[in-house]
Parts: structure tokens; C-alpha cells; sequence
């Protein structure tokens, strides 16, 4: 089951966010939910501690929680959708809001994946992020010129990368190296697998918003 759960940062209404299959549950984590219009989806549970959801509208369940909370707004929303039975999560929104919010998102993306085996992407329409986990290969259909990195959240092991501009063949990336940043995709199939470690690859795809 695919949830999409709708958090604060920004929202681009490119052709690759609404070709997105549609969702079973929608969870809106706090003023994320103000997407929800704008993707013309209904939100089965509004949650957080409302601090940043003023002017927002949207026909929903809440649970509410106090702002001194040992969880993120969207790890609550995680946790709501994870008990609905999701197994693919799909941030909307997971870009361009402040950058510990990202960040964790992201890195939180990669435990998920990792720890609960969960299927994980992060989007906001213009920019996309999907973990990548030592012996599960990521194949991905992306158009030709977009830009493409690859994020090691660790010490990264025989990362191998292909249908891209520089592809990679069992190579080993420091933590946070910039060696696998700004690759582009020649059109087709992009494939990526590692042996050890953790990382992200990201997608910039520069499509111009739909009206």
C-alpha cells in the first residue's frame, strides 16, 4: 500500500509529480497539508502540533501533539501511515523548507528504507531523492539531460552506476564526497547498486511547472 505523506517544503507541479500513481492513504504532517488542494487529493489524518499550518483548510481527522515533542511532525505522519499499513512512503513537499527538516527527512528516508523495508521516495516535484541499500538495485526510467547525483551517507562500497553521462563500476566514495555529484542521465534506464554503505541518489529534473 502507497501512502503519501504531505510535509512543509515546496511544491512543484511538474509532469514527473502528477504522473505519480495515485495514493491508498494520504497522511498530512502540520502544514503540509496545504498541498493537498494543489495534488487534488483528500487527507485521511492531519497530524503534528499545528504551529505552522495557520490559514489552512483541509477536511481531516487531527491529532494533535504539543510543539515539545521527541518527534518530527513528519515522523509522526510516518508512524501514522506505517500502522495503516504502508509499505511505500512518498514524502511530498520534502524540498526547500528549513534545512534540518530536510535533512532529516532525507537521512530518515535511508533508515526507513533500511530499517522498517519499506519502499522510500522524496520529492517536491523539481527535485527527487531515493535511498540506496547495499544489494537492492535502484532502476530508474529517467528522461535524458536530467541531473543526477549520488549522495553517500556513509563510507559508500562498490557503488556502480550506469545509463549516465560518467557511469561508475565498483567504486568506492568517501562520506559526503562531491566525486558523484551533478551526473546526467543519457535517457532510458539509470541503475544503481552498492555493496556496503548507504547513500542517496537524487534527480534534478528542471521541468517547467504545469499551469
Amino acid at each position: 500500500m502507497t501512502a503519501w505523506i504531505l510535509v512543509g517544503g515546496r511544491l512543484v507541479l511538474t509532469p514527473a509529480l502528477l504522473a505519480l500513481p495515485r495514493p491508498e492513504v494520504v497522511v498530512a504532517a502540520d502544514g503540509g497539508a496545504r498541498h493537498a488542494k494543489r495534488l487534488g487529493v483528500r487527507v485521511d489524518a492531519w497530524v503534528g502540533d499545528f504551529d505552522s499550518s495557520d490559514g489552512v483548510q483541509v477536511d481531516a481527522p487531527r491529532e494533535v501533539h504539543p510543539t515539545a515533542k521527541d518527534e518530527t511532525d513528519a515522523g509522526l505522519a510516518v508512524r501514522v501511515a506505517l500502522e495503516r499499513g504502508a509499505r511505500e512512503l512518498v514524502f511530498i513537499g520534502a524540498f526547500g523548507g528549513r534545512f534540518d527538516h530536510t535533512a532529516a527527512l532525507l537521512l530518515g528516508g535511508v533508515r526507513l528504507a533500511r530499517d522498517r523495508h519499506v519502499s522510500v521516495i522524496l520529492t517536491s516535484g523539481d527535485e527527487w531523492a531515493w535511498p540506496l541499500l547495499p544489494g537492492a538495485a535502484l532502476s530508474l526510467n529517467v528522461p535524458v539531460g536530467v541531473t543526477l547525483s549520488v549522495l553517500a551517507c556513509s563510507e559508500v562500497r562498490g557503488l556502480t552506476l550506469t545509463g549516465v553521462r560518467w557511469p561508475l563500476s565498483a567504486a568506492d566514495i568517501p562520506l559526503g564526497s562531491g566525486w558523484t555529484l551533478s551526473n546526467e542521465a543519457q535517457g532510458g534506464p539509470v541503475v544503481a547498486s552498492l555493496h556496503g554503505g548507504y547513500a542517496l541518489l537524487t534527480a534534478l529534473y528542471g521541468e517547467f511547472p504545469v499551469p
